[in-house]
């Protein structure tokens, strides 16, 4: 099989990269393993800095909403993050100082990823009244059975058909309050429940982030994905690269775990495989390394260097990544890949000066490599 380009990796950076390509009639292929980054999304697209309108319109076409908003986010523990572009279902506040009189913070009765004490407590600490309550749906039930079950996304899907019976309970349970919590488990296939909820509700809504996996950010890959294959990507969904043949600097093709001896071969590949949660980047006692090609990490052989006694401190493993050049070509025993790039979390914080970090890093290197491609110059 081949390809104009390969991506090697189905999360933000990859799917950006490849809807990029695909508009602009790059024939691509994208493998994903399956779970990656996207799922533990906070919907925050840090540093995304002179991305922020070329993401928003890419996004729009999928059917993905954004805000375009400064102010602060609050996260699920009760602490704030500076947010100029969001997801649309995620509430930024003008500040993280006081952001209300008196809020109801609600749950649903056995749902225990999401933290209303904490959010109580922190928000409290900057003059808002709190008060936690709790809604009980027969149609959850089920779910309880097994605390598996009991996750944000399966929650969602039921959220999606008896939204109104949670409002109804909702507007029984608010007395004075001008702003209402509620945790981020609705809209997983339909973005406009939220504005639903918004309006039927007598107070300002915020919906808060919980515990992964997360339900604006699996809907986010779903709507990517859609529209990358709609413009005629191909996207191999729970496979693997398992062997990879590079010559002299070139790679030429790949194999992958479903497609066993059938070969894939492109003119560029990218690898966007992200960070050590979906296995980009691995250790082991003595090492850090990239798994599917070797290449080039820069990181201190004294492991007493890779972290930081103070638990709640940057650790410094996180900044390790893929070496690359500045045109972001994966360097390997210490030259170039001349037609593998690298973008995203594989990179760790090396070329944070240039890219930022975090969903800004994955969206504005997705577009520099997808911009060099489609330059011509690689």
């Amino acid at each position: 099989m081949r390809f104009d380009t390969v991506i090697i990796g189905g999360g933000l950076a990859g799917l950006t990269a490849g809807i990029s390509l695909q508009e602009a009639g790059r024939k691509t292929a994208i493998i994903s393993a399956g779970q990656n980054a996207m799922h533990f999304f906070s919907g925050n697209f840090e540093d995304a800095g002179p991305a922020r309108e070329r993401v928003s319109a890419l996004f729009a076409a999928a059917g993905v909403r954004m805000n375009a908003l400064e102010g602060a986010l609050l996260m699920p523990m009760g602490s704030f993050r500076p947010a100029s572009l969001t997801l649309e279902d995620v509430t930024v506040f003008p500040s993280d100082e006081h952001i209300a009189d008196k809020a109801l913070i609600v749950n649903f009765t056995g749902f225990h990823d999401f933290f209303g004490t904490f959010l109580a407590e922190a928000l409290e600490k900057r003059g808002t009244t709190c008060r936690i309550r709790f809604v009980r749906l027969p149609e959850m039930e089920h779910l309880r059975l097994s605390p598996s079950e009991m996750r944000s996304v399966n929650i969602a899907r039921t959220m999606d058909e008896h939204w109104e019976k949670v409002v109804s309970d909702i507007r029984v349970l608010h007395k004075d309050e001008d702003l209402i919590l509620l945790p981020q488990v609705f809209g997983l296939k339909d973005a406009a429940v939220l504005d639903k909820i918004r309006t039927a509700l007598p107070a300002r809504v915020a919906f808060i982030g919980t515990m992964p996996p997360s339900v604006p950010g699996i809907r986010t890959q779903m709507l990517l994905k859609r529209r990358f294959e709609v413009l005629g990507g191909t996207f191999l969904m729970g496979d693997e690269v398992t062997s990879a043949a590079l010559h002299e600097g070139v790679v030429s093709s790949i194999t992958t775990r479903n497609l066993d001896t059938v070969r894939l071969f492109a003119d560029q590949f990218i690898l966007a495989t992200g960070s050590y949660f979906s296995k980009g980047i691995a250790a082991t006692p003595t090492q850090v390394y990239e798994p599917l090609f070797g290449l080039d990490i820069d990181y201190p052989k004294d492991r007493n260097a890779w972290y930081s006694d103070d638990f709640f401190a940057d650790q410094p493993y996180m900044d390790y990544g893929v070496k690359t050049d500045a045109s972001l070509h994966a360097v390997k025993d210490g030259e170039p890949v001349k037609n593998l790039f690298a973008i995203g979390s594989v990179l760790g914080n090396t070329r944070k000066e240039d890219f930022g970090t975090a969903a800004g890093l994955a969206i504005r290197t997705a577009f520099a490599v997808a911009d060099t491609i489609k330059g011509g110059s690689i």
